[in-house]
C-alpha cells in the first residue's frame, strides 16, 4: 500500500503501478484534475502540487509521491481558489474551463513562492507548462 496526503486527507492506495491522476480521479474522487493528454505529460490539465512543487499527475506513477504531500485545486485555501477565479472572469482568461484548474494550481505553486501576478516573466514561464486549446493562455 502507499500512503499520500491528498488536499490535507490521508489516502492509502495500492502499489499497482497506477498513474497519480488515476488515483485522484478515480480512486479518490477528485475531478478538478483533468486528463487533457495522458499520458503524455503535455498540457498540463492534470498540474497539482506535490510539496508545493507543480507537477503533472498524468506521468506520475503515485508510487513516486509516497509519503508527500498532494494538493489539488480543492485543496487550495477557498479564499484564494475565489481569486483566482474572479481575476479569471475580470480578464476573459475563463474560456471553456477544462484546462484553468491546473494552470490555477501552477500559479498558486509561484505566488506561495513569492512572485505576484505582476511578474510577466515568472509567470509566463510558468504557464510554458500549460496548453490552453481555447486562448493559449494569454
Amino acid at each position: 500500500m502507499i500512503s499520500l496526503t491528498v488536499d490535507g486527507r490521508l489516502v492509502e492506495v495500492p502499489d499497482d503501478g497506477a498513474s497519480l491522476l488515476e488515483v485522484l480521479r478515480e480512486r479518490v474522487g477528485l475531478r478538478s484534475p483533468k486528463d487533457g493528454c495522458s499520458p503524455q505529460g503535455q498540457c498540463g490539465c492534470c498540474t497539482v502540487l506535490v510539496d508545493g512543487q507543480p507537477r503533472v499527475a498524468c506521468v506520475t506513477p503515485v508510487r513516486r509521491v509516497r509519503g508527500r504531500t498532494v494538493t489539488t485545486l480543492d485543496g487550495l485555501d477557498p479564499h484564494e481558489a475565489h481569486a483566482w477565479a474572479e481575476a479569471f472572469c475580470a480578464t476573459g482568461a475563463s474560456q471553456c474551463g477544462f484546462c484553468t484548474p491546473g494552470i490555477v494550481v501552477r500559479l498558486a505553486g509561484l505566488a506561495a513562492r513569492g512572485a505576484g501576478p505582476d511578474d510577466t516573466a515568472a509567470v509566463e514561464q510558468a504557464l510554458l507548462a500549460h496548453l490552453c486549446r481555447c486562448t493559449g493562455w494569454r
